[in-house]
Order: C-alpha cells, then structure tokens, then sequence
C-alpha cells in the first residue's frame, strides 16, 4: 500500500471524489466522518444521519474504509463557545473560519496522525504551493492559494491554517470546477454525485436563526432609531442583527415613507440601541478602513506596511485594492481603494497577493 492518507468524507460529493481521486493515485485511503454537533442532532433541521449513510455509501463504491469520529465536546469547546461569546458582544462572528483552524485541521488532524496517516485530504475549493527553500535541510514554504473555480473558492474560510498544518493537507479538487467534479462522480457512479450542496452553519441547519440563536442567549428589546435619533421601532435584542441586514427588522412600512428599504447600520451597545438608515448605499453603511484583531498569516509574517494588496471582508464579495496602513501585535489595519459596503465587526477579513491568500484577522 501506498502512503496512508485520511480524508475528510462529509457525504457530500466533493470530499467524496477527493477520496476517489487519490485513491486513483495508489494511496491507502481512509475515510473519517466527523460529527461536530449532538443538541438536538435527532430533529428536521440538523441530522448528521444521511449524511452519515451518504458518506459510507460514497466509501462502499470507492473501496476504502470508513470511520466516524465524535469532535462535539471539542466543537463546543472550541468554537460554538467563541460563536455565542461574539454575539452577545454584538458581532457577528464567521463559526466556519474557526471550525477550520480548530476542527477540521487542528483535532481531525491530530485523530489522523494516530491513525498512522502521513497527510489528510478534504474537499475545499482550495490548493497549496511547495516551495524548496532549502533542499539540503529540507525546508519548504508553503502558500495558500485560491480554488480553480471562482465560483467555489474556499480560502477565505482557510486563511488561519499555519504552515504546520498546510504541510500535512492535501486539496484534491481545488484544481477543478465544480462542473468538472459532479461529471467524476457521475461517471464513478458515485450515489452523492447529485447532492445538492450543503449550505449555512452546520449546527443550525435551515432552522430559523432567530429561534436557534433565542435558545441560547436572552433578549434583550430596546429601540430602534435614525441616525438623528427618530424612533422608529422595538428590536429583540442586538444580538439578532446584523450590519448590512435588511429582511426581518421588523420596521413597518409607514415608517419608511418614500425613503426606500431599511438596513442596520449600527449597533449602539451602551444605549441598548439599533440604529439603522434607508438606502442601500447610505453613507453609513460605507467604509474605506477597517482595523483588524486576533490576526493569522499563513507564512508565520504579517505584510509590510504600506504594501498593496487586495481584501474582503465578507466571503461573497469580489476583491478590492487596499493598503496595509498598519501592523502591530496581533492585529492590522487596512484602507480600501473604494468604500467596502456594510464592514461586519467580527467577520474576517482575508488579505490577498493575486492568487495567494496571505491570511487576515477578525474585523474590530
């Protein structure tokens, strides 16, 4: 057999034609199933069960071994703990970014080494670059890099991985579009080669956020104003919006007059206050800087100040110039070419070099 590699199966079909791919390629691969979440895991809205039966069908056609793995207490540890603690500080916190470092390639990584594994696989739309820096030592660097397909590009969600872990990780389908793996899996005859993607936040499911999110932290109703402090209605607690949200405020029409659609613009946490404006491109809901804490770079050192750059600062949203106005202990800061729309305090933003991600931090 060839050099042990554990793959991430999820049951869907990307990690599934990852695991294929190498096993093409002579590796002895085997398959672990993670299972993140236990609260309420029986109900509609966030069973692991199919998924389950869809990842060891996948591995039934494939011929490899399946495990599965329980990392919930580390989950709840880790990053649901992280996930409630930035919303009640009001901010909206990104789980997967989190889920990644500490999960899926810090405990998932770790469970593989005691497996006898050399390396792991997962299904991301992402790749990685070796570069020999010394031969002799052999010492190498390793970059990040986005995913072929710019529809599916997952380095945003990977910016935190170090070069520890980017050494010991192999991305099998980040050189294809995703066109290109569902036609694999089809002709593999693999039952998931259909499946429709997986979306959201695994704990959460399709469940409506607020009713989740209500499980766990309380309300806490206050006003919702103008800018100029017109009153204009009640919210439920700041913990349930967003910046940039504009479906379910809960604003009545009236209020409105001809103004246009409500959007959140701010959270006032002193004076329990939402504060929100009219019009998607409000001034208010327009930035050119942004500063950054608890940041990670991928080779181990942040850019230099004054260097150019791209970045976003959410996840579907198109690169935009920017500089490194500032670096220091653990955080940076960045000033856009053009205003970004609705920054986020605790999402992350994720610098970029052409088509290396250069790693990033969590919007202050």
């Amino acid at each position: 057999m060839g050099e042990r590699i554990v793959v991430g199966l999820s049951g869907g079909v990307d990690s599934s034609v990852a695991a294929l791919l190498l096993k093409r390629q002579g590796y002895d691969v085997v398959g672990l199933f993670m299972k993140n979440w236990e609260d309420d895991d029986d109900d509609e809205y966030c069973s692991t069960r199919q998924d389950l039966i869809d990842a060891a069908s996948a591995a039934d056609v494939i011929g490899i071994e399946l495990e599965a793995v329980n990392f919930a207490a580390e989950y709840k540890d880790r990053v649901f703990a992280s996930f409630l603690s930035e919303y009640a500080a009001g901010r909206t916190p990104n789980p997967d970014v989190l889920c990644n470092a500490e999960i899926k390639f810090k405990a998932f990584l770790d469970h593989a080494m005691d497996l006898g594994a050399t390396r792991i696989a997962t299904g991301h739309y992402a790749q990685v670059r070796e570069t020999v820096v010394d031969r002799a030592e052999g010492v190498s660097k390793f970059e990040l890099l986005r995913g072929a397909d710019p529809a599916k590009d997952q380095s945003y969600f990977l910016h935190r991985l170090n070069q520890a872990q980017l050494s010991r990780v192999l991305f099998p389908v980040g050189h294809l579009k995703k066109t290109e793996v569902r036609r694999i899996a089809e002709e593999a005859c693999l039952p998931n080669h259909a499946k429709k993607d997986s979306t959201g936040i695994c704990f959460i499911g399709e469940r409506p956020f607020r009713e989740f999110l209500n499980r766990y932290l309380p309300r806490e109703p206050g006003p919702i104003k103008t800018p100029d402090g017109r009153l204009v209605g009640q919210h439920i607690g700041l913990a349930f919006y967003t910046i940039g949200q504009r479906k379910g405020i809960g604003i009545g029409g009236r209020q409105g007059g001809d103004g246009g659609a409500w959007y959140v613009a701010a959270k006032d946490l002193g004076e329990n206050t939402l504060v929100v404006v009219q019009g998607h491109d409000d001034p208010l809901l327009l930035r050119r800087r942004l500063s950054a804490m608890d940041a990670s770079w991928v080779s181990g050192e942040p850019p230099e100040e004054g260097s150019v750059h791209t970045a976003k600062s959410r996840y579907r949203q198109a690169d935009s110039t920017c500089q490194v106005t500032r670096v220091e202990d653990g955080g940076f800061s960045l000033e856009f070419s053009e205003p970004h729309w609705a920054v986020t305090p605790g999402q992350s933003v994720v610098v970029y070099d052409g088509p290396v991600c250069l790693g990033g931090g969590i919007i202050a």
